[in-house]
């Protein structure tokens, strides 16, 4: 039986000012699964997501997400198929947090930019969904990194997108927030078929929420399977170069048992 394939790289390679960091990248990801990638500091993550959100030039080879060639879509086609929330600072003055999210309804406005009754409702769901209500009024430059990480979380759900490409999404959160987002995501994927691309650097929460995993580390992708087939002491300890004699120790068994399957 055929695979429905929804996302697919062929060839991809990335960088920057059009020298390569990694090379020929290729894989297909069912619809409404999430892939996570992993791998060191520095690997090359962000560049990838970057690239897949078209905010950095691909260097090479294609991104298809069903039928379309991501390259190929107009501005308008990509902010209806695709939401992004990366590490990179958004640059608001005099904003509240309501129009931070709102901006996630604007691909469904028109040239006016006029919000709907519907859309209002929309973005009004998505700050209950991720708790971040009592934020509304508040100066969106003067709260908290984890808040903001839930603004624009909020601002991407209400977006409505079919694809999700979040870096590094659960970084500046307390493990109360880190457990709602990840429950967030798993119901979207769920309910609404939602296909997640991420980075996350907390290997503990990789094996509960990803279907697939990308290992970055060096010029190509190091290795591309479920959690089953990456999370594997032996492989996990060479991709990110922990030295023998802390896996011997008690506090490097204690994380390793956290991590592996």
């Amino acid at each position: 039986m055929e695979q429905n394939y929804e996302f697919k790289l062929d060839k991809l390679t990335v960088g920057y000012e059009g020298k390569p960091l990694i090379r020929d990248i290729t894989l297909s990801l069912e619809k409404g699964r999430i892939l996570t990638l992993i791998g060191p500091n520095g690997a090359g993550k962000s560049t990838i997501l970057k690239s897949i959100a078209r905010q950095l030039a691909a260097l090479g080879g294609r991104m298809y997400f069903g039928e379309k060639d991501l390259a190929a879509c107009s501005r308008e086609e990509l902010a209806r198929t695709m939401a992004v929330v990366l590490t990179d600072r958004l640059h608001t003055e005099l904003m509240t947090c309501r129009d931070v999210v709102a901006f996630g309804r604007y691909p469904y406005t028109g040239r006016f930019g006029l919000l709907s009754a519907e859309d209002k409702e929309k973005i009004e769901s998505a700050m209950e969904l991720v708790h971040v209500q009592e934020l509304s009024e508040k100066d969106y430059g003067r709260i908290s990194d984890g808040q903001r990480q839930r603004v624009l979380l909020a601002r991407a759900i209400c977006q409505e997108p079919e694809l999700l490409i979040l870096d590094e999404p659960t970084s500046y959160l307390d493990i109360k927030y880190k457990l709602e987002f990840l429950s967030i995501l798993l119901k979207l994927q769920k309910e609404k078929g939602l296909t997640v691309i991420m980075s996350l650097h907390e290997l503990e929460l990789v094996s509960q929420v990803s279907d697939r995993i990308l290992c970055v580390r060096g010029e190509y992708a190091d290795r591309y399977g479920t959690p089953e087939e990456i999370l594997q002491e032996e492989y996990i300890c060479g991709l990110f170069g922990i030295p023998k004699e802390l896996q011997r120790s008690d506090l490097g068994k204690e994380i390793l048992s956290s991590i592996l399957i």
